[in-house]
């Protein structure tokens, strides 16, 4: 049972980042990003992975938390793609 509440968790908090990247995506623009807020998150999931790798609790657990830093990771891609579309549009004003 706690495994199934910890997956509703991850699947609750999880479903933002898919959205969050696609608008992010669309905006083209790092404004309203914080590395810093991707980064604390990121370190959360691989804190939780570690866990589960060091308790041998190898179940469906493990895959939810290995999707959602893999999203994590995609809008990390998408602040460092929108920086870069900052940096060349301050240039260009």
């Amino acid at each position: 049972m706690t495994e199934l509440l910890e997956v509703i968790m991850l699947v609750c908090f999880g479903m933002s980042w898919p959205i969050n990247a696609y608008r992010n995506f669309k905006a083209k623009s790092a404004k309203g990003m914080s590395l810093a807020f991707i980064m604390l998150i990121i370190f959360g999931y691989v804190a939780g992975i570690c866990a589960k790798i060091i308790t041998g609790n190898f179940t469906y657990v493990l895959a939810v938390y290995l999707i959602n830093l893999a999203i994590v990771g995609v809008n990390l891609a998408i602040y460092f793609r929108n920086k870069g579309f900052d940096r060349k549009n301050r240039k260009v004003m």
